[in-house]
C-alpha cells in the first residue's frame, strides 16, 4: 500500500520511534509487566520522551544560554530601537537591522536557538502520531510498518487499553465514554502542567525590567492560551500522542525547576536567592555574562566603563561576591594588574 508524501517523509522518524518503544516494551514485558497491557505501551512512550529529551540535552543548554544573553542585550537592543524610532526610509531600516544583526555577532546571540529543542521534537510528535494511527492497517496487513513493529505487535498495542480507553482512540473518533473522559483528563493535566512552568519562569527566574517589554506581554497571553490550544487540538489526536504530550510538559517543568534553582536568569530573584544561599555557604556566586556587551560605551558614554553602563541599565556584569568578572570590553581589574607584578 502506498504511504503518501507524508508518510513518505516521516519514514526515518517513525522508524526510529517504533525500534525505541519496542524496545521499552520489551524491557517492560521482561520486568514483569503484561506484554497487551495498556501500562506497558503507556511506560513504553514514556521511555520515548525519555530518550528524546536526553538527546536534546546539549541544544537545551544551548537554548538557556542564548536566552540570558537575550535578556542581558534588551537595553542595547532598545537603544538601537529608540535612535531609529520614526525612521522608516530604508537606509535607516537597513542600518538598524546591520547594527541588530552586529550586536547579536559580538555578543554570541542566536533569537532563534529558544526555537530548536520544540522545532526537534515536532517530527517525533508526529511519527508518533503516524505510528498509532496506523496500528489498525499494520496489523490487518493493508501496510507495512517501518520498524519492528509488525502485525503481531500492532495488534497488541492497538487493544491495549488504559482506564479502559484505548491508546490508538481519539475524542472525536471514538463514541467510548472512557476515551472522552482519558482525553479530558490529560488535555487538563497538560495546560496545568505547562501553566505551572510558564508561570514560574516568569514569577521566578525573569528581572523586573524584563518583565515589562513586548515579549513578556506575549508570554502573559500564551499562558492562558494554552489551555485552548492543547483543548482544540488534543481532541484529534490518539491518547499515547496525549500521553507523550503530557510526560513531556512534566519533563519541562522538572527540567525548569532545576534551572531556576541551580542556573538563574541574571537580575531575577531566583538568582538573587541563589546568591544568598551559596553566601550563607561561604561560597562565591558568578552571575552569567554576555563578552562583548557595552563593548563602545566607553566612546558613546563619556568613558563609562561597561560595568558602570550595565549597572545603569540594570543588567548583570559583575557576578562573584568576594571578586569581579572580567568581560570583553572591560578595563582590567586590581586583581589582573596585581597578577602581573
Amino acid at each position: 500500500m502506498e504511504r503518501g508524501f507524508w508518510g513518505t517523509l516521516l519514514w526515518p522518524i517513525e522508524w526510529a520511534v517504533e525500534w525505541v518503544l519496542v524496545a521499552f516494551h520489551s524491557l517492560n514485558t521482561a520486568l514483569g509487566l503484561p506484554e497487551a497491557s495498556g501500562w506497558n505501551w503507556a511506560l513504553a512512550i514514556a521511555g520515548l520522551v525519555v530518550v528524546v529529551r536526553i538527546l536534546l540535552i546539549p541544544l537545551f543548554v544551548k537554548q538557556i544560554q542564548s536566552s540570558r544573553r537575550m535578556q542581558l542585550i534588551q537595553p542595547e537592543l532598545q537603544k538601537i530601537q529608540k535612535k531609529y524610532k520614526g525612521k522608516k526610509d530604508p537606509e535607516s531600516q537597513q542600518a538598524m537591522t546591520a547594527e541588530t544583526m552586529d550586536l547579536y555577532k559580538r555578543t554570541g546571540t542566536n533569537p532563534f536557538s529558544s526555537c530548536m529543542p520544540i522545532l526537534l521534537q515536532m517530527p517525533i510528535f508526529f511519527g508518533l502520531f503516524y505510528v498509532l494511527n496506523g496500528l489498525s492497517k499494520v496489523a490487518s496487513g493493508e501496510r507495512h510498518s517501518a520498524g519492528p513493529l509488525g502485525p503481531t505487535l500492532a495488534s497488541q498495542a492497538e487493544q491495549s487499553t488504559l482506564f479502559g480507553a484505548p491508546l490508538s482512540a481519539t475524542f472525536m473518533s471514538s463514541p467510548d465514554l472512557n476515551t472522552k473522559v482519558l482525553t479530558v483528563i490529560l488535555i487538563v493535566l497538560m495546560s496545568v502542567s505547562t501553566f505551572i512552568t510558564q508561570h514560574q519562569l516568569m514569577r521566578k527566574n525573569m528581572p523586573d525590567s524584563a518583565l515589562n517589554n513586548p515579549f513578556a506581554q506575549q508570554q502573559k497571553m500564551m499562558l492562558y492560551l494554552f489551555p485552548i490550544i492543547f483543548a482544540v487540538s488534543g481532541v484529534n489526536f490518539p491518547i499515547g500522542v496525549l500521553i507523550y504530550w503530557l510526560v513531556t510538559n512534566v519533563w519541562t517543568m522538572g527540567q525548569q525547576f532545576y534551572v531556576i534553582s541551580r542556573m538563574p536568569a541574571p537580575g531575577s530573584p531566583a538568582e538573587k536567592a541563589l546568591q544568598e544561599r551559596r553566601a550563607k555557604r561561604g561560597k562565591e556566586h558568578r552571575a552569567f555574562t554576555v563578552p562583548g556587551l557595552h563593548r563602545d560605551h566607553s566612546e558613546s558614554e563619556g568613558g563609562a566603563t561597561s560595568a558602570e553602563a550595565a549597572a545603569a541599565s540594570g543588567t548583570t556584569v559583575e557576578g562573584t561576591l568576594s571578586s569581579p568578572v572580567r568581560e570583553s570590553g572591560q578595563r582590567q581589574q586590581p586583581k589582573r594588574r596585581k597578577k602581573r607584578r
